[in-house]
């Protein structure tokens, strides 16, 4: 039996929130080793004698980790849904993945071999499972519940793919099963919907994924499959969220980690109009210009993204938005010279890092030595330990990175204050400052749109350890997720295969 699974990353904006909302200005958004896995094999093992006059076909879709399965039927003829269980049970963001892949699947396959072979694998049904990292989802209040430290180790001992549906209390004081979905702001809808977009991609013979065990691609060669894996997912992922954002969090969950520019909403135009016919829509989708801009990003050797959980209360991306486009309708002048003075310094931390990877490129072992030591203190002593002019080239880096860091964060803060909108909050930056006067802390933010929701911090050498138990004492759940540059990949097999199954799919955590 033909089983396909795929994966792709969560990701973390370093740099351009806001911004990143409009051509031409850029974002720094690293992928993440937290990942959502897409499993799809045949409903039936053969194409039965009296389904080649069928109009429709099977899709199961199951997610153990809301212990929900969903049944649908699709449409051989116009690639549609129509779904034979619960709403409640639905997730749209995977409803339009398969309908979008399928659409375009029948749209590429254009000779009549690949189209029969195409209809025969349909035929057999679409049985799909979906899993996601415990990375994307918040355990603080049940690790708190139990009276564990917030720690790393906490987190830790949770078994992977834990479920997120806990038992609670409703209204009338009687204990019922309900989703509780709290999450750590990693992109997980479009980590999951590029997932599925791969996988069923891959396993309908339309893409040829690479395995995850290969190294990053060469910029310079052009992955066709890659680029409609991403042109697919993004625009199921537009249609489902019943927006065009700016696709950062979709373009790192195919690519990994990037300086992007986000494409022209008017790609899909098309797809938004109500009552189109689907293999039209996905035909227009495909011949359209999709000019976002990808380059290869990642973070210098020997650096450590971190990740907290401050529990101090969750903030609403689109509703913080949609301030910040109020304040620039009523105040352009200001707002522009704002956002020119944050695109300034957005490009600044990137040279910085960019230069950090050229000196490690060119020697590594004396970089290694500068990093490790600079490590070992505080910010304001790097300098003294360098002992030679290459390691004063690398500590100067350190510090204009540093200081173009403290550019960005002061921008946002202004441009927060001025749009009535919680971007670094007090609170925030109580924690961030504190953290980048730690030995061995490069930066320390508010990743994206900021807010409560999450804080990083990049550190350099073996500090990461101090760091977490730091802000473990202030309260601060420190993630396990770090940043792993590998975007969309084939994997060898289920996730959980080390795990059993029955345990995995079920725990609660009471």
């Amino acid at each position: 039996m033909a089983v396909v699974v795929a994966s792709a990353p969560g990701k973390v904006l370093i740099t351009g929130g806001y911004l990143v909302l409009e051509r031409p200005n850029a974002g720094l958004v690293l992928s993440t080793t937290a990942r959502f896995y897409s499993i799809v094999k045949p409903l039936r093992e053969e194409v039965l004698p009296e389904s080649w006059a069928w109009s429709w076909t099977d899709v199961r879709v199951t997610a153990p980790q809301l212990l929900r399965e969903t049944t649908y039927k699709l449409s051989l003829k116009n690639s549609t849904l129509q779904c034979n269980s619960s709403r409640e049970s639905t997730n749209p963001f995977v409803e339009q993945a398969v309908q979008y892949v399928v659409a375009a699947a029948k749209g590429i396959f254009t000779d009549k071999t690949r189209k029969d072979a195409l209809d025969k694998f349909l035929l057999k049904g679409l049985d799909i499972t979906i899993l996601g990292s415990n990375d994307f989802y918040s355990y603080r209040n049940q690790i708190e519940a139990r009276g564990l430290p917030l720690t790393p180790d906490a987190l830790a001992a949770i078994p992977p793919f834990s479920s997120i549906t806990f038992n609670v209390e409703d209204s009338n004081g009687t204990t019922g099963s309900k989703p509780e979905v709290a999450k750590t702001g990693l992109g997980s809808s479009a980590a999951m919907t590029t997932s599925v977009v791969a996988s069923l991609l891959h396993y309908l013979g339309v893409v040829n994924l690479p395995l995850s065990t290969k190294s990053l691609p060469e910029e310079k060669s052009a992955n066709s499959d890659l680029d409609l894996v991403h042109i697919i997912a993004q625009s199921a992922h537009c249609i489902a969220q019943g927006k065009i954002g700016s696709g950062f969090d979709v373009s790192a969950a195919v690519y990994g980690s990037q300086r992007y520019i986000r494409f022209s909403p008017s790609v899909l135009s098309y797809a938004q109009v109500g009552g189109m016919h689907l293999p039209d829509v996905i035909t227009d989708i495909l011949q359209e210009k999709w000019d976002h801009e990808k380059h290869k990003f990642s973070l210098p050797p020997l650096m450590t993204l971190l990740l907290g959980e401050p529990g101090t209360g969750g903030s609403s991306t689109p509703s913080m938005v949609g301030s910040v486009k109020q304040w620039m309708k009523a105040d352009p002048e200001k707002s522009q010279d704002t956002w020119r003075k944050l695109a300034d310094a957005n490009s600044k931390l990137e040279e910085q890092l960019k230069l950090l990877n050229k000196f490690s490129a060119e020697q590594m072992e004396a970089y290694k030595q500068i990093i490790c030591t600079c490590s070992r203190h505080v910010h304001s002593k790097w300098m003294v330990q360098a002992s030679n002019d290459y390691q004063e080239s690398v500590v100067k880096t350190l510090l204009g990175a540093r200081d173009a860091f403290l550019g960005i964060r002061f921008h946002m803060q202004e441009m927060g204050k001025a749009a009535g909108v919680p971007i670094e909050p007090e609170s925030q930056t109580r924690l961030l400052d504190a953290t980048m006067d730690m030995e061995g802390v490069l930066l320390a933010g508010v990743p994206g749109a900021g807010g409560f929701d999450a804080v990083f911090a990049i550190i350099l050498g073996e500090a990461t350890d101090a760091v977490s138990k730091a802000w473990s004492s202030q309260g601060v759940l420190p993630l396990l997720v770090r940043e792993d540059p590998h975007g969309v990949s084939l994997e060898g097999g289920d996730p959980r295969a080390s795990e059993l199954s029955s345990t995995i799919s079920s725990l609660e955590i009471n």
